[in-house]
């Protein structure tokens, strides 16, 4: 933990109590920030657990070229973090290649194959996307469903206590109907949108006229010049940014896109803004932003984390990266194209907020499934590759 305790120390040392500027990160600190609690989630020390986070960088490139090899018959990758860490890739069929260790970045990247994939990835997208429609009517309860990586089926989410049929029996019942592996994950939950610079405090007016809080997300820049601020299409139109020292900005909006695969709002008024995050709950350090991840680039088991106006600072695995909400949260039916994670929290005064990892913007929270004693069930998110055209992350140049 010695490489840890050493930027902790120095971290609190760099903060006066009473700061009313956040100290500014590197995209090394802010990775090591990320790594602390990586390494508290896995009971690693410091040290191994930044080495897991670059691996993770690093193995996008490895994971790309996977993906193009085995097109045809790809179920899933995943980034797997017990019980030691590393790449596992499902296929359809039998023939499996040898484990491997690929190298990226001059870092060792552990490949594993797995074989017998009841289905391909493509498939699985193919039905979810045809059946999406029907999908409500045959699942009582229905909270949405997305590519299963484990056997490259569907994973269905349903209300528990809602259909008295055995689990077992609705995920035959489901496999037999669609003709592609189903399993089903009964949780009882409440899905729901998640109601200046990234990971802020802005609140506006909604249609009844009581103040409605939300969470900025990226500073982004169109083809003219023009820079804004990223939010949740969801979000009141007009907004005023409520700093930590006291500073109050109004943010006009300049465009929302809330349908299919999009819950994103672009708010202007943000003066000569700079590309950085608030990096911690208490908003006393802030994060550059130096580049972007895809969807593509996403996988399963990434470690990503989120600065939440009402969560905080909060960090947790990728779930599903082939999701379809349930019911009209999308201006209708929502797409395949939403990212789930574990958790790691999802509360009201979330929506908007980035997702990240070190220096690397990944999306913004649209909403989650809300447990009965307030915890969280799952989190979900719009890409950054889902930006509105014309627009694109503002990076460190």
């Amino acid at each position: 933990m010695k490489l840890l305790a050493a930027f902790l120390a120095l971290l609190a040392a760099a903060i006066p109590a009473t700061a009313a500027e956040p100290v500014r990160l590197s995209a090394d600190d802010a990775l090591q920030q990320d790594a602390a609690s990586y390494a508290t989630a896995f009971g690693l020390t410091g040290d191994e657990a930044l080495l897991r986070l670059r691996q993770q960088r690093a193995s996008i490139a490895v994971t790309e070229r996977l993906r193009v090899r085995f097109a045809d018959r790809l179920a899933s990758i995943r980034i797997v973090h017990r019980p030691s860490w590393g790449v596992v890739v499902t296929l359809a069929g039998t023939d499996v290649p040898p484990d491997t260790v690929e190298q990226s970045d001059g870092l060792p990247i552990p490949v594993g194959f797995i074989g017998g994939a009841g289905s391909t990835r493509a498939a699985a997208l193919r039905l979810l996307d045809a059946e999406r429609g029907r999908l409500p009517g045959l699942v009582p309860g229905y909270r949405g469903a997305g590519v299963d990586p484990a056997s490259g089926g569907l994973v269905v989410m349903q209300r528990l206590s809602v259909d008295p049929r055995p689990q077992a029996e609705v995920e035959r019942d489901l496999t037999a109907t669609l003709g592609l592996p189903v399993r089903v994950r009964r949780l009882d939950a409440v899905m729901s949108d998640s109601a200046a610079i990234g990971g802020g405090r802005v609140v506006g007016p909604n249609s009844e006229g009581r103040l409605f809080r939300c969470t900025t997300g990226f500073v982004v820049k169109n083809a003219s010049g023009q820079l804004g601020i990223t939010t949740a299409a969801h979000c009141p139109d007009t907004l005023n940014w409520r700093g930590p020292d006291g500073e109050e900005r109004l943010l006009p909006m300049l465009g929302s896109w809330g349908a299919a695969q999009n819950d994103i709002q672009i708010n202007g008024g943000v003066g000569l803004a700079e590309p950085l995050l608030f990096s911690d709950t208490g908003k006393t350090s802030v994060r550059p932003v130096t580049s972007w991840a895809t969807r593509p680039m996403t996988r399963v088991g990434d470690w990503l984390c989120l600065r939440g106006e009402s969560s905080g600072y909060a960090c947790s695995e990728v779930e599903l990266t082939d999701f379809a909400p349930a019911g009209q949260l999308c201006g209708g039916l929502c797409t395949n194209s939403w990212v789930t994670l574990r958790g790691p929290r999802c509360k009201s005064g979330d929506s908007g907020a980035p997702i990240f990892l070190g220096s690397v913007a990944y999306g913004t929270l649209k909403g989650g499934a809300y447990l009965p004693d307030g915890g969280c069930a799952f989190s979900y998110y719009q890409s950054v590759d889902y930006l509105p055209e014309g627009w694109r992350v503002l990076t460190v140049r």
